[in-house]
Parts: structure tokens; C-alpha cells; sequence
């Protein structure tokens, strides 16, 4: 049985600072993901705050920091099955999922070009497709392919292909299991389910996404190559409409505010906007929030003509001919707007991913509360929507906490 420090689960950007913090102070981790690489959501953002730039770039300087050091364990493809003990003397089981690829892939593709299989590319948020034996990302760590079990025909071609024996279809699955003192929860989030909307017409009308897939679309790696195009007909919308707190905020979805919403549709904005000089930007909102210092990036956006601020709650969405319709009552002129546009983008809310078989305390949402006298420490989106900069301070202070003994 092997033995650490802190077990860490959720290799994100909160995951990993609190990692990389504790280990880079002498304490063993062992981390655990469940998907093929590390990154988490950041790596599927175009952009993120407060800096704007690719998320590659902190991504990059994490996983130097990462290979520099010998105390951090990385386990990818791998869930938490149990959890026994207390507080200084935790016993974790751990099952991790066949990749079929072993460290002997270059990532050269070669096995990608003949696979004749395709799945839904959950990395794209489902834009496009893949092979059933894939790369995630360009600069996916670890870097090497790994197999779609579900989708993989086991036709063999692949392994035909690989010149250098680095995939093995018999592959197993396997379990070990590591004693820890203390925890630290970095299991993120993810999108609320548009589809649960019935007014927004989310997966009805082909030409309405949500705020994730537009940022797949604005990145340079993502299915249009950085091209925001319409998804009907690969063409570059002239006008588009952002329909905030989808979801959000209503008693008959996520009750609270996801806190970031409002301000990644802004930077989103901003994309369309650069791409296309003469587009034209509309912004549906219940409230508009940028604290602190993102107050001058929203009056920023503000500040553009081409972007329009409609205070009023989107009752309902009408395709025609010429498009898409968005329906909504004009809170600030009491009547009712409707805005005809080429695409409509629905800002959805942060839904923490929090399934996990472990006895702590979470609030009427499903997020997590810092339980000090079990030695367990949820960070970041796990125990409150927050954005990156705020995920990555609250990091450091899990990593400290779970430091003590």
C-alpha cells in the first residue's frame, strides 16, 4: 500500500496549484483525474481572465513545475471508489481505467489517421468528432492517444500502425490504494444542462449554443479553427444575442448566481467583435456583475456601439426564415423586445461536480463545506462558483490547510 500525504481529486487548475503548492514543500501527493489529461475546464476556455490570454500559457508553467518534481504522483483515467478513516489516517481506494495507449506513444497520429471509428469529441463539447484513439488537446499532458473503449471497434488497425508497440487492447483496468492524512476535493464543475430549458430551445434550433461551446469555437484548436461561424451553415454571424442567467437564478433550475456568467459572456463579446468589426451584440441580463477590478473591462464593452445592454428576463426563442427571434420583456422601457439575430449563445451556469463517495457536509446546492476536524478541504468550484484567479487563490490556502497535521 502506498503511502502520502495529501490525496488531491480533480486535476484542474485547482487541483493542480494545490498540488504543485503542497508538494513543492516537501509533502507526497498523489492526484487524481478522471479524465485522459490535466487541465480541467481552463484548457477548453479561448481566453480566461483577469490576464485574457490562452490558457496554455499558466498551463505550460504548471506542468514545468509538475515535471521538476518528484513528489507529486499523477493519476489520470482514475476515480476515487472509497474512502475509510479519519483525519491523519485515510485509506483510499482508487480504480483507474484502461487507456489502451501505453508510454511508449510518441503522439506522431499515425494510429489516428487509419482508425476508421468516430466518436462525439467531448472536449469540443460535442462541435465535432474524433477518432475512437485520440490526442485530447495538442499539448495534453500526459502527451500520448488514449482509446475510446465505448467506440473502439477493436478492429486493430491501430495497432498495426504504431511502429513503436505503444497500444495494447487488452489493457485492464486496475485498483490501488494509497493512505493519506488529509484530503483536498478539486473536482470543478460543469455546465448546467441547456437542454433542461425548454423555452431557450437549446438542442432544438441549430443555431443556439452555450457560452462553453463559443469558447471552443473562438480557440484557435477548437472545430472552427478560432472562427465563431453559425453552426447551420458555417457562416460568420452578423448579429448575435447572449441570453444571460440561463437557468440561473430560477427556482426551477440552479437557484443561485454562478458568479463569472456575466462576465465571460462580455469577453466573449469581445471575440465576435474582433473577428467581425460590423457585427452586432446584444446582451440579455437580470443584473450585470464585474467586481472589483473587472469593472473597467465591463466599461469597456460598454463603451462599444455595436453592443447593446437589454435589462430583461428571455421568455422565448422563435426561429423564421431570416434566423432566430429572442423574445424578452425591456425592464428599463417596460415594453417587450424582440430581436432578430443570426445566432444566440446561452450563458449557463456552474453545476459543481461533487458525486463522490466521501461523508462530508454540502450546502442546499451540492456544494462542498470545509470539514477542518476530518482533515477534508474542498477548494475552488467544489465548494462555490468562483473564476480562475479566485480558484487558484483558494488553492493555496487548501494546500496549507492540508499541510497540517
Amino acid at each position: 500500500m502506498e503511502k502520502a500525504d495529501i490525496l488531491v481529486i480533480g486535476g484542474g487548475i485547482g487541483g493542480l496549484t494545490t498540488a504543485i503548492e503542497a508538494s513543492e514543500t516537501g509533502r507526497k501527493v498523489v492526484l487524481v483525474e478522471k479524465n485522459p489529461y490535466l487541465g480541467g475546464r481552463v484548457v477548453q476556455m479561448n481566453k480566461y481572465f483577469p490576464k485574457l490570454c490562452p490558457p496554455t500559457c499558466g498551463l505550460e508553467m504548471n506542468l514545468r513545475r509538475i515535471r521538476q518534481n518528484s513528489n507529486i504522483e499523477i493519476l489520470t483515467l482514475s476515480e476515487v471508489e472509497k474512502i475509510s478513516g479519519k483525519k491523519g489516517d485515510y485509506e483510499i481506494t482508487i480504480k483507474v481505467a484502461p487507456r489502451y495507449v501505453n508510454e511508449a506513444c510518441t503522439a506522431c497520429g499515425e494510429c489516428e489517421k487509419v482508425c476508421p471509428t468516430e466518436r462525439p469529441d467531448e472536449f469540443n463539447y460535442g462541435l465535432c468528432n474524433t477518432k475512437a484513439i485520440y490526442l485530447p488537446f495538442q499539448v495534453a499532458h500526459p502527451m500520448q492517444y488514449v482509446i475510446d473503449s465505448d467506440a473502439c471497434s477493436k478492429c486493430g488497425t491501430c495497432v498495426e500502425a504504431c511502429k513503436f508497440g505503444a497500444i495494447d487492447l487488452d489493457m485492464e483496468a486496475q485498483t490501488t490504494t494509497v493512505k493519506v492524512s488529509s484530503i483536498v476535493v478539486a473536482t470543478g464543475w460543469k455546465p448546467y444542462d441547456a437542454k433542461k430549458i425548454d423555452n431557450l430551445k437549446y438542442g432544438i434550433y441549430e443555431d443556439i449554443v452555450t457560452n462553453v461551446q463559443l469558447e471552443r469555437m473562438a480557440a484557435a484548436n477548437g472545430p472552427t479553427n478560432g472562427k465563431i461561424l453559425r453552426p447551420s451553415d458555417n457562416k460568420e454571424p452578423q448579429s448575435i444575442a447572449f441570453v444571460q442567467c440561463a437557468g440561473s437564478r430560477d427556482e426551477k433550475h440552479l437557484r443561485y448566481c454562478s458568479a463569472v456568467c456575466c462576465l465571460a459572456s462580455m469577453k466573449e463579446a469581445t471575440y465576435i467583435r474582433e473577428q467581425n468589426p460590423n457585427s452586432r451584440v446584444y446582451i440579455f441580463y437580470i443584473d450585470r456583475r464585474a467586481s472589483g477590478r473587472y469593472e473597467d473591462f465591463y466599461a469597456q464593452v460598454e463603451a462599444d456601439e455595436n453592443v447593446t445592454f437589454i435589462k430583461g428576463k428571455v421568455a422565448d426563442i422563435i426561429e423564421n426564415k431570416a434566423g432566430l427571434m429572442v423574445c424578452a420583456e425591456d425592464i428599463l422601457s417596460g415594453t417587450k423586445a424582440s430581436q432578430a439575430v443570426d445566432m444566440v449563445v446561452l450563458a449557463t451556469g456552474m453545476v459543481p461536480e461533487t458525486d463522490l463517495p466521501i461523508d462530508i457536509n454540502s450546502d442546499e446546492y451540492g456544494f462542498m463545506l470545509t470539514d477542518e476536524i476530518k482533515g477534508i478541504y474542498p477548494t475552488g468550484v467544489a465548494k462555490g462558483p468562483s473564476e480562475v484567479s479566485g480558484v487558484t487563490r483558494d488553492a493555496t490556502a487548501a494546500a496549507l490547510k492540508a499541510m497540517q497535521k
